[in-house]
């Protein structure tokens, strides 16, 4: 019982063909497109309305510098809250259950980062590792443990995204198994189950906007000491 509650985040394969690649590009399918007329519809008037909110709230802590990157940050978010919010639908498959794509998207961002702190300001990108006003005694325990904290940001990016949605999806199986195994049963115990498990969807549904928002946040402050 317990491995069938986990073959839900193995990646599909049909005919040899990983549907992790449909997966990952269905959600540019399903965006509306813009038009260049005054007037469009509701629906595209609130995804521009959203993307613009995004963008202003992304790009406020930025310099000049940083707002090259507005079109790369808030497209990566719009995908992965479009790709979590996919993911709660029956009978379908979260890419981002994967560390692996995770980390895909985590370390070529972060990476980035690091190396535009180098190239722009390398004393500034350095003085990170050490704080101003350290004894000396303490000048190389610190330089260590700044070195090995940044050098675990991408992991805690990837393995943040990864365990939400991992936990959320369990809890949401596990009481939906609990649901069909009382009812007959303790209908009324059921009954009150489901009205659980309703509520948690909902927490997932607002835990993959966040996650998908929040890892785009730390991009953008990894970005923010770099520029």
């Amino acid at each position: 019982m317990m491995a069938s509650f986990f073959d839900q985040f193995e990646s599909p394969i049909y005919l040899g063909v990983p549907l992790i690649a449909i997966a990952i590009a269905l959600p540019w399918v399903l965006y509306p497109t813009p038009t260049s007329r005054w007037i469009n519809n509701r629906l595209i008037t609130a995804q521009e309305w959203f993307i613009n909110r995004s963008t202003n709230q992304l790009m406020t802590p930025l310099s000049v510098e940083g707002h090259k990157w507005a079109l790369l940050l808030t497209s990566l978010m719009i995908f992965l809250i479009t790709i979590n919010m996919l993911g709660l639908l029956p009978y379908t498959f979260t890419p981002t259950t994967q560390l692996s794509l995770n980390m895909g998207f985590a370390v070529p961002l972060w990476l980035a980062t690091v190396i535009i702190g180098m190239r722009n300001q390398p004393t500034i990108a350095l003085g990170h590792l050490l704080p101003e006003g350290t004894p000396i005694p303490l000048i190389p325990v610190l330089i260590i443990i700044e070195t090995i904290s940044l050098f675990i940001r991408p992991l805690a990016l990837g393995v943040r995204l990864t365990a939400n949605l991992t936990a959320g999806h369990l809890l949401i199986q596990l009481i939906a198994t609990a649901v069909f195994v009382l009812l007959p049963m303790m209908p009324t115990v059921a009954v009150l189950t489901a009205a659980v498990l309703f509520l948690l969807t909902l927490l997932e549904v607002a835990v993959a906007m966040i996650q998908a928002y929040v890892f785009v946040l730390l991009l953008s402050l990894y970005l923010q000491e770099n520029t």
